[in-house]
């Protein structure tokens, strides 16, 4: 994949979003949101992602229901929603209300080349990250986005 401004090292045409601005955008932290419950997902990184891929579908169409600091924007959908998957979890497929990107490299990184490629792309653009890294947080909010806990959407 060729290099970026973002220094992610990838670039996807779709990662700017595919919906018109209007659409708030929902990017997930995978490996985060996934670690955040011991329900054995270490055993299975690939079905632990496809599930919350599944649960993903329903936020899309109505909102994040869960969690709290989620801002009031985002509780009814529809949203675009992103899952950013890393490692075993790349092989996530997508499904038609939740697209996939895979990071080559770090997650963190493809996250945050997600996340300023959409709000250059549509400034003004609400765009709400879900994760509970901290590092994460601060860069995404550097370029505008909100940030929510895991619980915001998972478990469901």
């Amino acid at each position: 994949m060729d290099d970026d401004a973002t220094g992610d090292g990838e670039t996807d045409d779709r990662d700017a979003g595919e919906r018109p601005a209007a659409v708030p955008l929902l990017v997930v932290d995978a490996a985060n949101v996934v670690g955040s419950v011991p329900d054995g997902w270490w055993r299975d990184r690939l079905g632990a992602a496809e599930r919350l891929r599944d649960a993903l579908v329903t936020v899309a169409a109505r909102g994040v229901t869960g969690g709290e600091g989620a801002p009031p924007w985002c509780r009814t959908g529809p949203l675009e929603v992103v899952l950013v998957v890393e490692g075993a979890a790349r092989g996530t497929a997508e499904v038609a209300q939740v697209r996939v990107v895979a990071a080559s490299g770090s997650g963190d990184d493809r996250i945050v080349g997600v996340v300023e490629r959409a709000v250059a792309a549509h400034p003004g653009r609400r765009c709400l990250v879900v994760t509970a890294d901290r590092e994460l947080r601060s860069r995404v909010a550097a370029h505008g986005a909100l940030v929510t806990g895991p619980r915001a959407v998972w478990p469901v």
